[in-house]
């Protein structure tokens, strides 16, 4: 038990890490893909406002499906491989 308790502890940990470094990966990626735009041209507003905004919009949307696909996804595959591993 107690060794099961160890592992999934460490898998969280390493799951964290993952999570962090997407997330950091992510926001950076966002973040110049905007400047980028603003740079272009033809975006209103000073290039700080546009960014923030494009990035109060990213934050909206992208985290929650960055921590289902992190966090929850390879738990219900563990999952399913116990649960085929021993009842079926």
């Amino acid at each position: 038990m107690f060794g099961f308790l160890r592992v999934g502890a460490l898998g969280f940990l390493l799951l964290s890490v993952v999570y962090l470094l997407a997330a950091f990966y992510m926001r950076m990626a966002t973040r110049a893909r905007l400047e980028r735009e603003w740079d272009a041209g033809g975006q209103p507003g000073t290039r700080d406002a546009y960014v923030e905004e494009g990035m109060q919009v990213y934050y909206r949307s992208t985290r929650r499906k960055l921590l289902v696909g992190i966090y929850v996804v390879p738990f219900l595959i563990v999952v399913t491989m116990v649960y085929v591993t021993n009842f079926m």
